[in-house]
């Protein structure tokens, strides 16, 4: 009998062999791969002494938003309760009438996608760039009608989406960009911009698993004082509090942010260029080995905070899909996925049923069919079509962390491509 021609070291862990590593990865669902301490302890042990647990009464919010403001260089900073309540902000502020039309990406959290359901207007769906899965111009050029009110763009993974293009294009054509930053704290654009500055306003979220986080939090940003004035206003139920009136000027919300999530959104944005540093070392020299193999890519390095890491495939020249590369790589003890979400936004029920108001599907209820397999081929490409495939990243990850990315993705592109 011959001999096996792969040594036992070297076999995949999925047939028999040793895994490259056993020890769980620091992961943002606990202490491990957060940066949480007694400092941010301290601001919400003197927030409860205080009494003060309400925006309204309290301080905290306030500098918190003045905060943000002076590191983004922007006027108006509005914070809420989540990252899907900042982009409610944003909505509202746009201001669509029933059935305007708000251009998106069909690869993204949902939270992109409710709040324009939430404000009556209808979601169209834009494809994207297959290289990077961030939206297309052109293809957001041909989505606009006479209905569109705005274009709302995900910045995903943390890599800075064509915002500046976009720009460009919705200023010619008298429309307004809403940028979600949800993944991009200190993206910055080719030009040099900080994502969420591009457009006509910029969204953050300080959910559980973003470089900094409250548990929940929103940020609305803008230098429209007509846009951040509305924003301010839908956030707390439309009741012009700078003008010491109780009074509701139209259909708003109560979105506000607590003083205890503001505490530690506070401590927690000191730290939030030393998170985004070490995520970028490390990151950018996984990303060399990526870029290196046949057949595997990830998205530009300049400029991206990498809140997740992407890699791109062709399946024929790497030797498998992404399912394949996911399996494999979960064998040898690195965590990763295919596809990033299970299907597009728009072939969840809340589309293709119209599961909006009631039963009146309203505001789409007589084009809920278009929301069907086929409407953005890239979308679905990268989702479900073996080319895309995403792995968590994080601060804390160590050298020796990025190492064994780097041995287990080397071992299996080599097991994959040698059988191909």
């Amino acid at each position: 009998m011959s001999k096996d021609r792969t040594t036992v070291e070297d076999r995949l862990a999925a047939e028999g062999g040793t895994p490259v590593r056993t020890a769980p990865l620091p992961g943002t669902s606990d202490i491990s791969g957060r940066r949480i301490d007694e400092q941010e302890i301290a601001a919400v042990t003197a927030v409860l002494r205080s009494g003060r647990l309400n925006s309204t009464v309290g301080t905290e919010t306030r500098a918190f938003e003045a905060d943000f403001g002076a590191l983004y260089g922007v006027d108006h900073v509005v914070a809420s309760s989540s990252g899907t309540s900042a982009l409610h902000l944003a909505v509202a502020a746009v201001d669509p009438s029933p059935g305007d039309e708000i251009i998106l990406t069909g690869l993204s959290d949902a939270g992109s996608m409710l709040p324009i359901l939430a404000q009556n207007a209808v979601p169209v769906f834009a494809d994207l760039d297959p290289a990077t899965g961030l939206l297309d111009v052109g293809s957001v050029a041909e989505k606009i009608t006479d209905r569109t009110k705005a274009v709302l763009v995900v910045h995903l993974f943390g890599a800075a989406a064509p915002v500046e293009e976009l720009r460009s294009l919705c200023d010619d054509k008298g429309i307004l960009l809403i940028e979600d930053c949800a993944q991009a704290y200190l993206t910055t654009t080719p030009s040099g911009r900080l994502a969420g500055t591009v457009g006509h306003l910029g969204c953050f979220s300080l959910q559980q698993s973003k470089h900094i986080t409250a548990g929940d939090g929103g940020l609305t940003i803008t230098n429209d004082p007509d846009l951040g004035r509305r924003a301010r206003l839908f956030m707390d139920k439309a009741w012009p509090r700078d003008t010491d009136e109780r009074t509701h000027l139209f259909l708003g919300l109560n979105y506000r942010m607590t003083e205890l999530q503001a505490a530690v959104a506070r401590v927690q944005l000191t730290k939030l260029q030393g998170v985004v540093d070490d995520r970028r070392r490390n990151a950018n020299r996984f990303a060399e080995t990526v870029n290196s193999l046949p057949g595997l890519s990830t998205v530009p390095t300049e400029g991206t905070s990498w809140w997740l890491f992407p890699i791109f495939l062709d399946p024929a020249t790497a030797g498998g899909t992404a399912e394949d590369y996911a399996r494999l790589m979960r064998a040898e003890g690195i965590g990763a996925g295919p596809g990033y979400i299970g299907q597009p936004l728009y072939l969840n029920p809340v589309l293709t049923q119209a599961r909006t108001y009631g039963d009146s599907g309203f505001p789409i209820a007589d084009r809920a069919s278009e929301y069907a397999p086929g409407l953005c081929p890239v979308t679905e490409d990268l989702i479900s079509g073996g080319k895309m495939m995403v792995l968590q990243w994080n601060e804390n990850y160590t050298e020796a962390d990025v190492d064994d990315h780097i041995a287990v993705l080397t071992k299996v592109h080599r097991h994959l491509v040698g059988r191909g």
